[in-house]
């Protein structure tokens, strides 16, 4: 049940933080004009003061992204413990759940050859009415 609650605390995190990374980034000021926008003196925010804090601010967003990140999948493979996938223990008991089925004794060859698996063009004039069964020359 805590490995639960702590993957939905890191998980909200994640998302806040993800949120807040995008809006971040999306404020600064863009140094080229990929778009043709932007680079401009008249931004949202153009002091030296406002880049260097929100320079920071991405900078800690990311660095918290990736240590939710990392916390997620701790957590994840806290709960599975020690089972790998393949487990020796896992495939025995799989093995073991089973009831033991005994092969069934060899039959002797039959002495005739086995019947064809698919019918043959013989059995199919045998099947027709008489008088249908060869064509007309």
């Amino acid at each position: 049940m805590n490995d639960a609650m702590l993957q939905t605390i890191l998980l909200v995190a994640m998302i806040i933080i993800s949120v807040s990374l995008s809006a971040v980034i999306l404020l600064q000021r863009s140094e080229g004009g990929a778009l043709g926008m932007g680079g401009g003196p008249s931004g949202f925010m153009t002091a030296r003061g406002a880049g260097n804090l929100l320079t920071r601010v991405t900078s800690i967003l990311a660095v918290a992204f990736f240590v939710c990140a990392i916390g997620l999948t701790i957590a994840g493979n806290y709960a599975r413990g020690s089972r790998s996938v393949i487990d020796a223990d896992a495939v025995g008991s799989i093995a073991l759940d089973q009831p033991e089925q005994t092969a069934p004794a060899p039959e002797a060859a039959p002495a005739t050859p086995a019947a064809p698996a698919a019918p043959s063009l013989d059995d199919l004039e045998a099947s027709l009415p008489a008088g249908q069964g060869a064509p007309a020359q």
